[in-house]
């Protein structure tokens, strides 16, 4: 899941509703480049009946991996941010966020606050997404996520930049 998380104002479309005062970033349209940063700490909420399923040495192969996973990360990518996604709130494009319930906290022309509760397969997942327009063509933001399954919890912490290259987007 952490591999795929991608932050970024091309992430704005949501299909859930949200409250009356939802008012859209005052940004511009167009092609955007985001800077991530954070890092993941804690072991992932895998449900107990797949772990009893692993042999000894499965599972241990399956905890280094996942705890080589875990620290600091920084990613750049490019995407389209189109004038109807500025219509909906920011959103997290991973999959597995889809059922979540999300909480508009704060709306305004330069910040929107996102609160994301959900339980997926017996794993809770509770967090904030904030985002700030610095002004039309920067925004940054942040997500805090806690993930629990029993035992185990996985603690997301990203910071993102994101700037305006062009009106034009290009395919990628």
């Amino acid at each position: 899941m952490t591999s795929k998380i991608s932050i970024g104002l091309t992430m704005l479309a949501c299909s859930t509703l949200w409250a009356a005062d939802f008012r859209p970033l005052d940004v511009k349209p167009g092609q955007w480049q985001t800077t991530l940063n954070g890092q993941t700490s804690g072991m992932p909420p895998i449900p107990a009946e797949v772990l009893a399923k692993l042999t000894p040495e499965q599972r241990a192969k399956m905890e280094a991996m996942m705890a080589g996973r875990s620290g600091a990360k920084s990613t750049v990518s490019k995407g389209c941010l189109k004038k109807e996604d500025l219509d909906k709130p920011f959103n997290m494009s991973d999959k597995s966020m889809e059922s979540c319930a999300r909480s508009l906290v704060t709306s305004s022309g330069s910040k929107q606050e996102i609160h994301v509760d959900c339980t997926t397969n017996g794993a809770k997942t509770t967090g904030t997404v904030k985002v700030e327009a610095v002004d039309s063509e920067n925004v940054k933001g942040s997500m805090q996520l806690a993930i629990t399954n029993g035992e185990h919890t996985m603690n997301m912490n990203y910071m993102f930049a994101s700037k305006w290259i062009g009106p034009a987007c290009t395919e990628k």
